[in-house]
Order: C-alpha cells, then structure tokens, then sequence
C-alpha cells in the first residue's frame, strides 16, 4: 500500500465510522448474565466436601448461560486462527509486488539515514495492517461484544479509541523496527541473539511507561473513595509489603461490563487498580478476594519471572524466525525486492515468520500465564480468607470466560484457570481450613 492508499483507506475508515455512529450503547451490568442469586445460610449450608461444595456453585449457572459462555469463549478459538491467517495474508500482501521494498527505498529517500528509514517502515507496517485487519477488528471488538452485552460504548467513541491506539502502537512499532534493525546490522548472524535482548528491554520499558502514560489515554482514574473498600485494600498491601498508600478506581464502565483489577509497578513501585465494575457489581468480600489475587502477582514479583520465562519463548522464536526468513529468502527473497535479515523491507516476512512461532506456542505462553494465575489465587485465598467470595467472583467471570472446559482444552486455550478450578481451589482452601 502506498501512503496515498493509506489515506485513502483511512478515510473509507473514518466514513464508516461516521455511519455507524449511532450504533448501539449499553449500561455497565449485561442484562443477559444474572446468577442465580444466594445468602450468607446457603453459603454455610454448602458440604464440607470441596468437589460438594463446587458443584453447588457451579448449578448456579443456568444452562442457557453455560450455553452463552461456550458459545462465545469457543468462538474466540476461531477468532484466534482467523486473525493469525489475516496476519499471514497482511504480510504476503505488503511483500507481494514489491511493496514492502519500494516503500524502503522511498523511506530511505525521505528519512536517509538507516534508522529513521527502519522507524518509516516500522510505521507504514502498522498503518496498513490496522487498515487491512479493520472489518475483523470491527466484528470482533464491537459488534461481537454487543451481541453478547458486554460492551457499554456506541461506535464512534469505540472507534475514536482505536484511533488512539493506532497512533500509539505506531509510534511504539517505528521506534522498536528503527531499534531492531540496528541492532539486527550490527550484530551479524547473532542478530536472534541480540534482537530478543533489545525485545525484552523494550517489553520492560513499556511495562514501566503503561500505567503511567498509556492507560490514562482510554480510562481515567482517581482515588477510591474512603471506606471498608479502601481500608481493607489497604490494610492486605501492607501485611505484605505493598508500597502503597492509596487505591485507585478506572471508569471501564463506559467499555465494558467485565469486572477486572490490577496491581502495575516494577522497580519498587506499586499501582492498586480496580475498575468500577468491579466496585459496583461485587461485594466486599469479593473485592477482597481478588485485590488479594492481585496483591500475589506483585508479592510472588510475577511480573520479574513472566519477564524471564517470556524470554525464553521469544528467544526461541527469534531462532526459529532466523531459520525460517533464511529459508524464505531464498526462494522468495529476490522476487521480493528484499536484500537479507538487516534489510527492514523483511520486516513483515519476519512478522510472519514469528508469529507461526507463536501461534504454535500458544499452549505453552498460555500455560505460563495460567500457572501464576492459579499461584495468585492461592496466595490470594491465604491473605483474604475469602473462599466464598473467591467463588462468586469466579462465577461472574464465566460472563466472558467457559466454566467447565475438558483439560486438554483448557491446557490449549485458557491462559486463566476455568470458573470450576478456580472455585474448587477455593472449596478446597475452605474444607482443610475448616472455615464455614
């Protein structure tokens, strides 16, 4: 695509979201996700026995929810391999006809010198993979999450969003390809080496930079107000060593109907976040329940160990990225306009490439994920004694999320543990402890 395609493209974009304007909006609670609903005698009528104890919450779930939930969580799987095939179609696309080439040497013309000319590229790479990725985009972020009522925004503040988001990832793409190619040209045939070096640096900074600069972009967020909620957030961070001295709310209302928290900072630093769904939707001993989830990923320092287990796995996928662009080169390179790995043209080659790597891995970074989560939710039931407030909040996750996959689905698919383990755990944790 050239730039006068791309704005081209961009204003067919703009058009259709002028047109849908007026698409519908929704309040912060989905109408079609209601539980059947029980008291503090229920809870201290359940069995002792764990596996007892969990079916009964999990009969709270209504088939036709139960139904809902598979339906949408399965549909994610072919989401999953519809956007990895669009990524395969998008690179083919900008290599075929020499396009990706010619927009290097014309980026060598504007910005002459190689890393400004790799940062061009970076940038015309993410532009014309957000434009050719939009009607999948479109399905998948809007009109997907509407018909299963759990996105509360019209479409043009949601696509006002995506704008936002484009504009940031470009300017993190160009920056990040203008920094791989250099270092890509300076170190040689170890540029896999290296290039997972310059990745995860970069992984780091913008695990540092997010929370700060980039999620007040989309959500605004200010102190939660004083009260039992604050106080006994508080009161967990600082039994374990938090170093906070305030809890802060997000309006993801005006997105979503999830609930969600979050406990961001590396470095000695520490944000407590949740979002007003989760304030307004739950009870104290749910929020409890899963600030002390969150309060685990930073106590167990999770994100230090994702960092090292992550680059691991892109390590290996930088090899198997050098193999496979060598392979490619060869047969295909020349017909490409392209001249080697350090030639920034090959960066949607490389793209693709990797992301077979990834998409292969999937049950591997996802049982990676899922293994701190299940760690968090222990350390959590430890810290806030809330075993039934665990439960409930796990069934209100089933909104989004399928409560009772096979285990070999769940080793593929889930990067979260299911509705059933999570409760089980907690029934679990209530039975050995002897609470009621």
């Amino acid at each position: 695509m050239t730039i006068k395609q791309l704005g081209a493209a961009f204003l067919l974009a703009l058009s259709l979201s002028l047109a849908l304007a007026d698409g519908p909006a929704g309040s912060a609670a989905n109408p079609q996700f209601n539980i059947q609903p029980v008291d503090d005698a229920w809870r201290a009528s359940l069995p002792r026995d764990a596996d007892a104890a969990t079916q009964a919450y999990m009969s709270r779930l209504s088939p036709a929810m139960v139904e809902r939930a598979n339906a949408y969580f399965e549909g994610g799987y072919w989401l999953q391999l519809w956007n990895f095939a669009l990524g395969l179609l998008v690179s083919w696309l900008l290599l075929a006809g020499k396009r990706a080439a010619q927009l290097r040497d014309w980026a060598q013309r504007v910005g002459r010198k190689p890393f400004l000319r790799d940062a061009i590229v970076g940038a015309w790479y993410s532009l014309a993979a957000w434009l050719l990725s939009l009607p999948l985009t479109i399905y998948q972020g809007f009109f997907r999450e509407h018909a299963y009522g759990m996105a509360t925004q019209s479409f043009l503040p949601w696509f006002g969003e995506q704008l936002i988001g484009l504009a940031v990832s470009t300017l993190i793409l160009a920056l990040a390809v203008g920094l791989l190619y250099a270092v890509i040209r300076r170190s040689g045939e170890r540029w896999w080496l290296w290039g997972t070096v310059g990745t995860m640096a970069l992984m780091t900074l913008l695990i540092l930079v997010a929370p700060v600069w980039i999620d007040p972009l989309f959500n605004t967020y200010k102190p939660v107000e004083n009260g039992e909620v604050k106080s006994a957030v508080l009161a967990m961070a600082h039994a374990d060593g938090v170093p906070i001295d305030n809890v802060y709310e997000f309006n993801a209302s005006r997105q979503t109907t999830r609930v969600s928290a979050n406990v961001s900072g590396i470095f000695g630093s520490a944000a407590v976040r949740l979002n007003d769904n989760l304030l307004r939707r739950t009870s104290l001993p749910e929020i409890r329940a899963v600030m002390g989830h969150e309060l685990g990923h930073y106590v167990m320092n999770h994100v230090y160990k994702s960092i090292g287990q992550f680059a691991l796995l892109i390590l290996a996928g930088f090899l198997f990225a050098h193999w496979g662009m060598q392979w490619m080169l060869a047969r295909h390179g020349a017909g490409w306009g392209l001249q080697g790995v350090a030639d920034a043209a090959s960066f949607p080659l490389f793209i693709a490439v990797f992301s077979v790597f990834m998409f292969l891995a999937t049950p591997i970074s996802n049982t990676l994920i899922r293994t701190q989560e299940i760690e968090a939710d222990r350390f959590g039931l430890n810290l806030a004694r809330e075993p039934h407030g665990e439960a409930e909040v796990d069934l209100k996750l089933t909104e989004y999320r399928k409560p009772d996959p096979g285990a070999i689905e769940e080793f593929i698919f889930f990067d979260h543990p299911s509705t059933r383990f999570r409760i089980h755990d907690a029934m679990r944790w209530r039975e050995a402890m002897g609470t009621p």
